[in-house]
């Protein structure tokens, strides 16, 4: 029977270990602290901002929401984002995305101080991921990692598939990966025979944003496969096909109007893997988890060299 990959379990295992060192921080000079920027109403975009505004006061990280309007220019961002990079108290910046279109994303990412970047997304911090120099990670491919290493699943000298090649995840996870000593390949919608490359992966992680589209066909039998995708099912036929007329996953769609699947097909997942993240409870509760140690990691950093 394949291990399931609690990524709750994991994540409460990193903020147990981040506790300690907030609680010195705070003791001997100040909390860690993260300021959030949120614009726009966009639900799902709510969600997590208030998920991690919990997370830090949870740890004791100091934590500032910041909401500006909808209408805001990509002028008047950078000036609020150039007032957060001056203050002291405030190690890490987040800005959440989606931005309005609008406001040119790009400049607004690249206008955090690169030493205050808890999302790890700014070009001098991918340039330290490349050359494998401490900095903020990706939150998503770190939590990850961490993941691996704390089921104790190999990774040297395995080959690795990522299908997806965003710069949140799946071009930080192959870096990862491969310094970590897997032979990675990246996949995309040009790939040719996606299936048979897939096939290969010992290791196979997902995440492309398209509900249940790794099949058996994809996953070697006693592959790790990490499904990164979360996909809202909002239509029961959809639910009966790819969760086999599940009468647990039935039984939500009716009581909420929809359900959650991954980039692979679970049924798939279960059957073919040795170990496999869940969706929901796999990867998702690890990106929070990485977001507190980063901004922990951030503040260590600037109260050592103050």
């Amino acid at each position: 029977m394949a291990t399931i990959l609690d990524g709750s379990w994991v994540r409460d295992r990193i903020l147990t270990e981040l506790k300690p060192r907030v609680q010195s921080l705070a003791a001997t000079q100040r909390p860690p602290g993260l300021a959030v920027v949120l614009i726009g109403d966009d639900p799902g975009s709510q969600i997590y901002v208030r998920n991690k505004v919990k997370a830090c006061a949870d740890l004791g990280v100091y934590s500032e929401k910041l909401t500006p309007p909808a209408s805001i220019s990509t002028a008047e961002l950078l000036s609020l984002i150039g007032e957060l990079n001056q203050r002291p108290e405030i190690d890490g910046i987040l800005v959440q995305m989606p931005l309005p279109k609008h406001i040119d994303s790009r400049r607004v990412l690249e206008a955090v101080d690169a030493t205050k970047d808890a999302d790890g997304f700014h070009p001098t911090n991918v340039g330290h991921l490349v050359a494998n120099r401490p900095a903020s990670r990706a939150c998503t491919p770190a939590g990850i990692m961490e993941m691996l290493a704390r089921f104790e699943i190999p990774i040297a000298g395995r080959e690795a598939v990522v299908i997806g090649r965003s710069d949140i995840v799946g071009k930080p996870m192959a870096m990862m990966l491969l310094h970590a000593h897997a032979t990675v390949t990246i996949c995309h919608s040009k790939t040719a025979d996606l299936p048979g490359v897939c096939r290969r992966a010992d290791i196979l992680v997902a995440a492309m944003g398209r509900a249940a589209f790794v099949t058996d066909e994809f996953i070697k039998p006693g592959a790790v496969v990490v499904d990164v995708g979360m996909n809202r099912l909002d239509r029961r036929d959809e639910v009966e096909r790819i969760f086999r007329g599940d009468a647990a996953k039935l039984a939500v769609f009716d009581k909420r109007g929809s359900v959650l699947v991954g980039d692979v097909d679970p049924h798939a997942m279960a059957e073919r893997s040795s170990a496999y993240t869940p969706v929901p409870g796999g990867v998702g509760p690890l990106t929070i988890a990485m977001l507190m140690a980063n901004t922990v990691a951030l503040a260590e950093r600037h109260l050592r060299t103050d």
